[in-house]
């Protein structure tokens, strides 16, 4: 099956369990599991929450992580503090990457928005060098649409 009729299947998935729920845990916690059982070779899937100009660790599934990472900091605090996407290839040769997980080598990640201000991040690592695309990005990003009508 090609990758971009597997996200079409996913992002069905997504509207469903995101159709009924607005507590904010309750989604990030289901959407994280949901990606988690869904996308192929990753290793770890979850959200970072913005709290006094700081990402914290919020659900996700995988290794124990990070639980507080600067704005500006690592990919996660990047992306944040940037307002964009970030997908990196090899996140060894990403200055100042944090490394929770020695095992991740890739990574992508989507802010989370609301009213124009981030609030957040969908951060999804992989032992596989370069994993993520743009067929992968454009449809987390659809993915982090939908989430964002519940919040």
């Amino acid at each position: 099956m090609n990758k971009s009729l597997t996200y079409d299947m996913l992002l069905l998935k997504v509207v469903t369990l995101l159709q009924n729920e607005t507590d904010m845990i309750a989604n990030l916690s289901n959407l994280s599991a949901l990606l988690n059982e869904n996308l192929p070779e990753i290793n770890w899937v979850g959200f970072y929450l913005i709290k006094n100009d700081e990402l914290v660790l919020g659900p996700f599934q995988g290794k124990v992580a990070c639980t507080r990472i600067k704005l500006g900091y690592g990919v996660c605090g990047k992306s944040a503090l940037l307002k964009t996407p970030l997908r990196v290839s090899n996140v060894h040769e990403f200055d100042g990457h944090i490394a929770c997980d020695s095992a991740s080598n890739s990574e992508i990640v989507i802010p989370l928005t609301v009213n124009h201000q981030v609030i957040g991040v969908l951060d999804i690592d992989s032992y596989v060098f370069d994993r993520f695309d743009a067929v992968d990005q454009m449809y987390l990003e659809r993915i982090v649409n939908e989430l964002e009508k519940t919040l």
